[in-house]
Order: C-alpha cells, then sequence, then structure tokens
C-alpha cells in the first residue's frame, strides 16, 4: 500500500509523461499544420484538423502503454477519445476559425491556444474516464 506522497510522486510523472508524449503530438500536429498550410490552398480551419487527427492517434497510442499502462480493451478505450474529441474538434475547429477569420489573429496563435486548451481537458478526460479504472493494469499482467 502507497502512502499519500508516493501517490502524489505516481500522479506527478504520469502528467510529466503525459505532457511529454503530448508534445511530441503537438510537433506531429503543428508540422502538419504548417506543411498543409504553406504548401496547400486549404483553409487554417481545415489544416488544423488534419493535424489534430494525426496527433490524437499518436498520442492515444503512447500514453496507454506508457503513462497509464492500463490493459484495458482498447476499441472501448479509443470509442471513449473519440466522444472526447466528437466534442472537442467541433468547438475548437470553429474556435480556430473564429480566432483567424473573424479575430484576425494569426494561425499560429489560435492553433496554440486550441492545442494547450486540448492538453489539459485531454488528460483529465483521459486519467479519471478513459483509464480512470484501468490504470496501470498493465504492469500487474506481466
Amino acid at each position: 500500500m502507497e502512502n499519500n506522497s508516493g501517490n502524489a510522486k505516481k500522479e506527478f510523472w504520469r502528467a510529466v509523461k503525459f505532457v511529454l508524449f503530448s508534445a511530441s503530438a503537438g510537433l506531429i500536429q503543428a508540422g502538419t499544420i504548417f506543411l498543409l498550410e504553406s504548401f496547400t490552398p486549404l483553409p487554417s480551419w481545415a489544416c488544423y484538423l488534419c493535424g489534430l487527427v494525426l496527433s490524437v492517434l499518436w498520442n492515444f497510442t503512447l500514453n496507454r502503454k506508457f503513462t497509464f499502462k492500463s490493459a484495458a480493451n482498447v476499441p472501448i478505450a479509443m470509442l471513449k477519445v473519440a466522444c472526447y474529441y466528437a466534442v472537442f474538434t467541433p468547438l475548437s475547429t470553429l474556435g480556430v476559425r473564429y480566432l483567424t477569420e473573424t479575430c484576425g489573429w494569426q494561425p499560429f496563435f489560435a492553433d496554440a491556444l486550441a492545442m494547450l486548451t486540448n492538453l489539459v481537458t485531454e488528460f483529465l478526460f483521459q486519467r479519471f474516464v478513459v483509464f480512470g479504472k484501468s490504470i496501470d493494469t498493465a504492469e500487474k499482467r506481466r
């Protein structure tokens, strides 16, 4: 049985891993957005959406295995993540579109705000909803 300080330390490192894996997903997302905005006629919101999809797949895969160490049913966990993104994606895509097309923001700043919002809300959602009851279950199977 771990004490509270052991649990706090474990949760701290879980959050650090999530941020680092999310940063790698953010690089994939930002790189995709940059390439699409630079070399295609797609509007900014469409470039953002493409980058988001690629980063979600990367982030989910790494965080399930290494951050949350979950042995949960992958299709069910992915369905929960898909539900999160069914809400987050339209809201963030509309937000990026509004900030760039109506408010005149540079796409980089609108995308960065959406990515930061995603980082915080997705960690909480994955930690407590997607993997909440299955955290560290993959460790126990070894």
